[in-house]
């Protein structure tokens, strides 16, 4: 039986934490993933939509790619930069192949536009702070209940501490549009938060063994930037994407999710209600084996670029 294909919207801070580059990466390889468009979000958005094209153009792929909001919502930006774009030229030679005219703010229209078109069809993937999905809840309110399916790499439910006083990067960095995002009625809602992510990671001396073929040449060049200043890589937005075509490789509970933004503790931090019933899937445990075998293995099949 021919495996299905996934229509997928990725919407992606790629160019600060490496994971971003890595999830694209797989998205591209993987059998069964068909993109349907890039939208980029969080400070430079262009200069996130040009690694994103550079990705796609190492690939051999057409994918749209459309800039979308630089700043939250309502709080001051936490990410003004997109650092990895250094990587795509060296000495002012191009390394990677890759447009640079990104009109700014379309992302959202784009969104509004491909999920109407193809009504029940799109899995909607957010990897970074959720503006760009607030804007467009916010501007078009049925659109939630036209996607196939949204799934985030944001939060943290388990009571693990995170990196930031108890709110997850992507929630923290605009929690207003993380909150209308989790009030959003689609009919399947799942995260993958950093208390399961943070399991699945490797050294920066596995990683340049490992990013040596195909897909996985550009992304070093970029993780070459992200090893300045961090010595390992975690797989938190490649978990999220693994999860659409092999569900197993985590384990999800049901529930419903809330966003702080005001009270005693920092704006941004998710809370966790278990419930049978509830809106809301989390994924609550990880087979990391399983993961990077899942991972690896789909760039097995992509030939090595030259």
């Amino acid at each position: 039986m021919a495996e299905s294909t996934e229509r997928i919207l990725l919407d992606t801070d790629i160019g600060s934490d490496i994971d971003d580059a890595l999830c694209l990466a797989y998205l591209l390889a993987r059998h069964g993933s068909d993109l349907a468009g890039i939208t980029t979000v969080s400070g430079e958005p262009g200069r996130r939509a040009a690694i994103a094209s550079a990705l796609c153009s190492a690939a051999g792929k057409d994918v749209p790619i459309h800039a979308g909001s630089p700043l939250p919502m309502l709080v001051d930006q936490r990410q003004p930069r997109a650092p990895q774009a250094d990587a795509l030229a060296v000495d002012g030679r191009i390394r990677w192949p890759h447009r640079a005219d990104f009109p700014p703010g379309t992302a959202v229209e784009f969104l509004r536009g491909t999920i109407r078109d193809d009504p029940g069809n799109l899995t909607l993937l957010a990897i970074g702070p959720l503006t760009n999905l607030g804007l467009l809840f916010r501007i078009d309110p049925e659109i939630p209940s036209l996607l196939k399916r949204l799934v985030l790499m944001c939060g943290s439910f388990l009571g693990t501490p995170s990196r930031h006083d108890g709110a997850e990067w992507n929630a923290l960095c605009d929690p207003h549009a993380a909150s209308i995002v989790y009030a959003a009625p689609v009919r399947e809602h799942r995260s993958v938060g950093l208390d399961v992510t943070m399991k699945v990671s490797i050294d920066a001396n596995e990683a340049r063994r490992r990013f040596q073929r195909g897909l996985l040449r550009p992304v070093l060049d970029l993780a070459e930037v992200w090893f300045r200043d961090a010595g390992r890589i975690v797989f938190h937005d490649p978990l999220a994407a693994v999860s659409i075509f092999e569900p197993d490789v985590c384990r999800f509970a049901r529930g419903t999710v809330g966003v702080e933004l005001t009270g005693g503790t920092e704006p941004g931090r998710t809370s966790w209600a278990p419930a049978a019933d509830g809106p809301h899937e989390v994924a609550v445990a990880v087979d990391p084996q399983r993961f990077l075998d899942a991972f690896f293995g789909s760039f097995d099949v992509v030939e090595n670029l030259p």
